[in-house]
């Protein structure tokens, strides 16, 4: 799976621009499993089995990733952004990043010696800041980028032993876990999602969840891990090693306490989210039509929306096994 997820960090789609991230799931997909793109660029994908449960099961994970947005070019040629998705302002700082044309920035600021003494205590506000494509005037800059042109951190994947570090393992990982799962024999019927423009806010899960009409649903995420120095206690959420993460309650969900007792009561290493904190899919999957019952498996992940993301490959590896089994389970119980 590492070569896999090799491939999918180092593919460039932010939210709306998820188009290479498509294109690669597609090839990987292809002749595996029956799928159609819909109108918002979700891809729904249909994996037989050799039995049809007697509730629909669905499992989606989301293609897009955090970035940028062009708004301005000045007269200097640098080029004023806004965040596509949740990005704290020190996690983007001199940072390198592409545009969907293949140019390469670096994210600038003031630098520290024009700072005041009260300046350089406090981190620069984000509208402050701005990318420099190294363009000699505005001029030269807007023959090259345009407003509304996108980029993502620039990428470099990185294997250490049993751990990964990359931009995008939010939720390239959970598109990972899926595409094997449809690469592979399945005892039941399943539909799987790969959906849009999760990180502003789920407007391809809603689409996708409402095309579908699952009974069930199971989210394949990545979640923040804070097991770092200085935290302790439930404010860890949780921990690199530990195995895939199951959460009771975040921010947009409650999730379904019959799934979440059946992955809880699964005999392989997880954990259960320690905190009520975050966000995923599956927010606005449990609401579509008349309701769908759904769960999140996530990867816990270290420094979540930035250029260096940090999982286990263990750990990525336990949430595919939780989701196959999970599957296998939800399939067994509606057929006896």
């Amino acid at each position: 799976m590492t070569d896999m997820l090799r491939i999918l960090c180092n593919t460039c789609g932010t939210s709306g621009r998820e188009d290479a991230v498509r294109d690669t799931i597609v090839s990987l997909i292809d002749g595996f499993c029956d799928y159609k793109i819909d109108p918002l660029g979700n891809i729904i994908a249909f994996k037989k089995g050799k039995k049809t449960p007697k509730k629909r099961i669905m499992l989606d994970a989301h293609m897009d990733e955090v970035g940028f947005i062009a708004t301005y070019i000045n007269e200097q040629g640098l080029i004023s952004f806004s965040s596509v998705g949740g990005i704290n302002t020190e996690c983007i700082l001199s940072q390198r990043v592409i545009f969907e044309n293949g140019t390469v920035g670096v994210i600038g600021s003031k630098p520290m010696h024009l700072l005041s003494a009260d300046a350089r205590k406090k981190l620069p506000e984000t509208d402050s800041l701005y990318i420099d494509i190294g363009a000699a005037s505005g001029e030269e800059a807007k023959k090259i980028i345009s407003p509304g042109d996108t980029a993502v951190f620039y990428p470099k994947f990185l294997e250490q032993d049993s751990i990964i570090a990359s931009k995008a393992i939010d939720d390239r990982a959970g598109c990972a876990i899926l595409i094997s799962l449809l690469r592979e024999d399945s005892e039941y019927d399943f539909y799987a999602t790969f959906t849009v423009q999760e990180e502003i806010g789920s407007r391809g899960a809603a689409t996708a969840a409402f095309a579908v009409e699952p009974d069930y649903c199971l989210c394949l995420e990545s979640t923040t891990a804070s097991d770092i120095e200085g935290v302790s206690g439930a404010r860890r959420v949780c921990e690199l090693g530990q195995g895939p993460v199951i959460s009771f309650m975040d921010r947009g969900t409650l999730y379904d306490r019959e799934l979440f007792d059946l992955a809880n009561g699964i005999s392989m290493p997880h954990q259960v989210k320690s905190m009520v904190a975050g966000g995923n899919n599956s927010a606005a999957i449990h609401k579509s039509r008349g309701g769908v019952k759904t769960l999140a498996v996530s990867v816990p992940c270290r420094y979540l929306h930035s250029a260096s993301c940090m999982s286990s490959l263990d750990d990525i590896k336990g949430a595919y096994d939780m989701a196959k089994a999970m599957l296998q389970k939800l399939g067994e119980a509606e057929n006896d």
